[in-house]
């Protein structure tokens, strides 16, 4: 029997917008997870503002739960349904709406592929430099939610840094549109940033003004190698400050992980040898390809002759270059190595990370349970990623690896989350770096915004707690 709301829905966007039934089970809520049929009442997919509007009030009216499905590439359960809610599916507004040269914008509705921006952009010699793994599959929607950061926070900065406006649907229906091409306005609350980082808490993001860059004229890569974190420390700010502002990459992967990325049956071969403890694999941006790479490789030579750095391997070619990034962003090779797959993205002072890391091996190794695990992450702006194998995926063993990895986080002025989000697998740890007070004042904003708690319930915090 199809409820009178969902009737309603079907009524008012038309049925073609609508998927019930078995059609609904066909999808899923994370592209990892695809033999997973999907939990929901129906999948609705708008095609403009206004249809997410109808949608949203029918569903305040009703008090109807929804969730919003983008590119489901986030990994903390931000959008896992059950069988009460409804879906409301974004890939059918995927529209650029307008790129403007001259203030070096560019307007897109949420459903926008990340990938699909940045060749959109390079045509004009411009850049999006949000730039992470899952490009070809996340929405700009999904990647303004959670506020992604991925290869080049380090100079660039988050996605909070690049988006100028925004249109979103609050959870009465009521449109909130504010596509400003300025950068600077200080009329006020800022109030696009409530909803940049909320997860779909808060509001449904429709469309949003990004934000560009003019695009660099050279590019270079180096993997070096050394076996003392307070070298990997020294040596970013070494090569910050000789490369003159054109660092936009500094990526820490640890041996197990450079060993597994680069094992014969990938196919990508090891610019360096194995052997070293850590590896860091760095990118410039600049204005002349020839200049650049000079002053590169003279900096690499000077950083081996003071033994800041063991060994080093420059890109000599745009292949050369992308077989290195492919090392770091091809994670897809990691998580086919994995069994019950857990994954982290915590956040920490850089000049703790090597002892953290190590303390957090020593303790995995000990654990019967855990078959390997990898980390990496760009150490730059202080952000390492765990990936964890398991022999099995029971919540008792989950939760014991949680409280492994976030434990130490609070004493070290850390973050469970550094650009993944919390979704529903974080909240019970949000504890960790958020203090109750905090915790409370997310609660207000929350029942201020969505009274009735329709929109993404229970995600990064508990609505009736």
């Amino acid at each position: 029997m199809i409820e009178a709301h969902i009737i309603e829905i079907e009524k008012k966007l038309g049925s073609n917008k609508v998927l019930l039934g078995d059609k609904v089970r066909e999808r899923y809520s994370h592209i990892w997870e695809t033999d997973k049929p999907l939990l929901a009442k129906a999948v609705i997919f708008p095609l403009s503002t206004q249809d997410v509007s109808d949608v949203l009030s029918i569903c305040h009216k009703n008090q109807q739960p929804v969730v919003v499905h983008g590119g489901l590439t986030n990994l903390a359960g931000s959008t896992e349904t059950n069988a009460d809610e409804i879906v409301i599916c974004m890939e059918k507004m995927n529209a650029i709406e307008e790129f403007d040269i001259s203030s070096r914008t560019i307007t897109v509705q949420s459903g926008v592929i990340l990938e699909s921006i940045h060749q959109e952009v390079e045509k004009k010699d411009l850049l999006f430099p949000i730039n992470f793994g899952a490009e070809g599959s996340a929405q700009i929607g999904g990647v303004i939610a959670t506020n992604a950061g991925g290869l080049r926070v380090f100079r660039y900065g988050m996605t909070r840094n690049l988006i100028l406006g925004l249109e979103v649907v609050l959870a009465d229906g009521t449109i909130i549109s504010s596509l400003k091409k300025i950068i600077k306005d200080n009329s006020g609350y800022d109030l696009k940033h409530l909803f940049i980082g909320s997860e779909g808490t808060l509001g449904v993001i429709t469309k949003a003004v990004l934000r560009l860059q003019q695009k660099p004229k050279s590019r270079s890569s180096a993997f070096v190698a050394m076996n003392d974190f307070n070298k990997v420390i020294a040596f970013l700010k070494f090569i910050d400050a000789g490369l003159a502002g054109i660092l936009s990459g500094y990526e820490l992967l640890w041996e197990r992980n450079f060993k597994a990325m680069t094992a014969p049956a990938t196919n990508i071969p090891k610019p360096l040898p194995y052997g070293y403890k850590y590896y860091v694999l760095i990118e410039g941006l600049g204005s002349n390809q020839e200049q650049d790479q000079q002053k590169l490789e003279e900096l690499l030579e000077e950083a081996l002759i003071d033994e800041l750095i063991l060994d080093a391997a420059v890109s000599q070619s745009v292949k050369h270059t992308e077989l290195f990034w492919r090392i770091r962003e091809d994670v897809d090779i990691l998580v086919d190595q994995c069994n019950n797959v857990q994954n982290f993205d915590i956040s920490l002072p850089i000049s703790e990370i090597g002892t953290y890391v190590d303390s957090i091996f020593d303790i995995l190794n000990k654990i019967p349970e855990v078959e390997n695990f990898f980390a990496h992450g760009h150490v730059a702006d202080g952000n390492i990623h765990f990936l964890i194998s398991k022999t099995n995926n029971s919540q008792d063993l989950t939760d014991k690896i949680n409280k492994i990895i976030y434990a130490p986080l609070t004493d070290l002025g850390g973050s469970v989350s550094a650009e993944h989000g919390i979704g529903s697998h974080k909240k019970t740890y949000l504890k960790f770096c958020r203090s109750n007070e905090e915790i409370q004042l997310m609660r207000s904003i929350k029942t201020t915004m969505d009274s009735r708690g329709i929109l993404n319930r229970d995600k990064i915090i508990n609505y009736h707690s």
